[in-house]
């Protein structure tokens, strides 16, 4: 198994090798406008630093979000590139419960990413391998009495003291988690996500409804 996970559904542009035993090799750089940019060359650094090549890679493993509509295609396009040029399977994995992996807490907290428009992309955990409520995006203040008494993970929740104030590590998302996660759902049989986007709103971008007419009639 060697296992290529990515994710860009945050600011953090983020790459990891994982052999089925452990991760190999990981690169992150946290830059939320550079995306497109910095993807390819960290998948780059991950396989040189791992002695290895893309055509050794057995699965894809990619954060489907929540996430902002730029920055998260890139990941995704870019994973479903890669699976359909090497002839192997992508699996979904929502950047959320990569977060939750990563913090390794065995209580009921949250996980809070940073969703712009003074909101926040957040879920709910159990512990750091079960997620108990859908993805969502909401302002702090609206689901201050759901996340009371608990503590908080992500780059969201250290932008909101407020609500949330007992915060933990990580703050941004981490492939290497991504990876290690996917790993043990494919040794246990558990499902994936479709590495679909989960955008859970509208673009900011729209084609306008009614076009000005400026051609001569």
């Amino acid at each position: 198994m060697l296992l290529l996970a990515m994710d860009t559904a945050t600011p953090a542009v983020t790459a990891a090798l994982h052999d089925g035993t452990g991760v190999v090799a990981e690169s992150s750089r946290v830059d939320a406008r550079r995306h497109g940019e910095l993807l390819l060359p960290a998948v780059d650094r991950v396989l040189a630093e791992a002695g290895t090549d893309l055509g050794s890679v057995t699965g894809i493993v990619v954060g489907v979000g929540p996430g902002p509509y730029t920055g998260l295609r890139v990941g995704l396009v870019t994973a479903a590139t890669f699976a359909s040029a090497l002839g192997v399977p992508v699996h979904g994995v929502c950047t959320l419960d990569g977060l939750a992996y990563a913090a390794g807490l065995d209580e009921p907290f949250t996980v809070a990413t940073d969703a712009r428009r003074k909101e926040v992309y957040w879920a709910r955990y159990a512990d750091s391998r079960t997620r108990v409520t859908e993805a969502a995006v909401d302002r702090p203040a609206e689901i201050a009495e759901q996340v009371a008494g608990v503590p908080a993970v992500g780059a969201g929740a250290l932008l909101y003291p407020g609500t949330f104030p007992d915060t933990r590590a990580p703050e941004h998302a981490s492939a290497a988690a991504l990876a290690s996660l996917a790993a043990e759902r494919l040794a246990t049989g558990a499902g994936f996500l479709d590495p679909q986007p989960l955008y859970l709103r509208r673009p900011d971008a729209q084609v306008p409804r009614n076009y000005k007419v400026v051609t001569p009639q």
